[in-house]
């Protein structure tokens, strides 16, 4: 995807738009939080920024909810996940996805909205939305532009 890999930082506003077009939300209800998937600081350094953070911040913006950039961290560094096998993705997480220490009372009894860019085999999703719940989130749901068909490599 252009957006990550390339660089094209501009497309965040549309892919924003489009995704906050399939997110309802209920006026009568606290606004979610919206938490970008983390990505390592070395990983964020080569890139040169979050592209889930990116999504999360456009969202905001169009009042689909508060975002808390930094709610989760990645506390160690993964290898890319594309071509390994879904236990070898687990293994790889194992670990690595914390709810930020000072974040921990903005998320008790929240609802949450976990965004990314693209959801490939859910095992990066799975470890965020084990650490949101463990920290007391009163549920996690999560928006993503693109979901990868189950048997492609691509990197998740």
């Amino acid at each position: 995807m252009t957006f990550k890999h390339g660089g094209k930082i501009a497309l965040a506003p549309l892919l924003g738009q489009l995704l906050a077009t399939r997110m309802p939300i209920d006026p009568d209800c606290d606004p979610p939080l919206l938490i970008p998937v983390p990505l390592h600081r070395w990983r964020i350094w080569k890139r040169g920024f979050n592209q889930a953070a990116l999504l999360a911040n456009d969202l905001a913006k169009r009042g689909k909810g508060d975002v808390l950039v930094d709610g989760l961290v990645r506390r160690k560094q993964t290898p890319s996940l594309g071509g390994l096998s879904q236990e070898e993705r687990n293994k790889a997480l194992e670990g690595a996805i914390a709810v930020r220490r000072g974040a921990r009372a903005q998320i008790a009894g929240r609802a949450i909205i976990l965004v990314d860019d693209v959801l490939t085999s859910g095992a990066t999703s799975s470890a965020c939305v084990g650490a949101l719940l463990d920290a007391g989130a009163a549920n996690v749901t999560i928006a993503c532009f693109a979901r990868v068909a189950s048997g492609s490599t691509s990197s998740d």
